[in-house]
């Protein structure tokens, strides 16, 4: 899959961890691009606290996955943390399919979480996080994240992990959201997960919860490779997506992998719909007042 970058330098094999980032979204039920919508005091973007958080956490470089009519909005946002984070971008085609598949003339959204983190391939060199733009993880997630990648490395069969949140803590007042839910072992290792589509306040509350931030070891491109393929050899190809839970969960059923899930007790908040925003600029503003991140974050 085609890439771009903005000449940073290559990647090592020593290199820390790097940030595989989601941002290729239309925002159809947001109606604009909530990646680059400035939420948070200071201007700050919800991407601009998970760069913040991941970079002192110790991930390295950053690799947006996005839209090719979104390069250069993604030039001028990334002006912004010039010079204190690399970064390159990955481009999420509609026409990156396999040979002999044709794409509907009416399809316009993205093929999916699975896809998307596949285009980011070229650019990735060891373990990475991969990360929706447009959420709230807390810096506790991404420290959680590192402490994985590191002492995964070499497992086999290859072990990646997902954080974990109460599916209580990530509903929305403004309707009903789309969760992947987690069932999990008694020695923490991910069962199965299921994407539940609909749930409105008085659900499971308990329930533990994906909200799309995974630690990948980078055999984990075999596994989405081999997902993306089925998806349009029996998918859906005009409405359908191939999503990294469905992915993820065939894969762990049989006997690639393990998926860890972390609960490091991290907050996550994010804007589903338009009404969501106003709490989740409180929630920030109240975090910046009690000395948790600066007024300016790169400053």
């Amino acid at each position: 899959m085609a890439a771009n970058q903005n000449g940073a330098p290559a990647a090592k094999s020593n290199r820390p961890p790097q940030l595989v980032i989601l941002a290729a979204g239309l925002g159809s039920r947001y109606g604009g691009l909530k990646q680059l919508e400035a939420v948070g005091p200071g201007g700050a973007t919800l991407m601009d606290y998970s760069l913040y958080d991941a970079r002192r956490a110790g991930f390295g470089e950053a690799v947006f996955v996005i839209h090719p009519d979104m390069q250069e909005a993604f030039r001028a946002y990334a002006a912004r943390f010039e010079g204190r984070l690399p970064w390159r971008a990955a481009l999420q085609r509609l026409e990156d399919v396999p040979p002999g598949v044709t794409v509907p003339s009416s399809r316009a959204k993205p093929w999916g979480t699975a896809h998307a983190v596949l285009a980011a391939a070229p650019l990735v060199r060891g373990p990475f996080a991969a990360l929706n733009a447009d959420d709230f993880y807390g810096v506790e997630a991404f420290a959680a994240l590192i402490d994985f990648l590191r002492a995964a490395a070499g497992d086999r069969p290859p072990s990646h992990a997902i954080v974990g949140y109460r599916l209580q803590d990530t509903l929305s007042a403004a309707g009903p959201v789309n969760r992947a839910v987690c069932q999990i072992d008694q020695a923490g290792w991910l069962h199965t997960i299921e994407e539940v589509a609909g749930i409105e306040p008085g659900s499971d509350a308990g329930a533990v919860v994906s909200m799309n931030l995974w630690g990948f070891g980078p055999t984990v491109f075999e596994t989405l490779r081999a997902g993306v393929a089925e998806f349009f050899r029996s998918g859906d190809t005009t409405r359908g997506e191939v999503l990294l839970p469905a992915v993820m969960r065939s894969a762990v059923q049989r006997g690639e992998c393990r998926v860890r899930v972390l609960d490091p007790g991290s907050r996550w908040f994010g804007i589903t719909h338009e009404a969501d925003r106003p709490p989740v600029a409180a929630a920030l503003r109240a975090l910046v007042d009690a000395g948790r991140y600066p007024e300016q974050l790169w400053a």
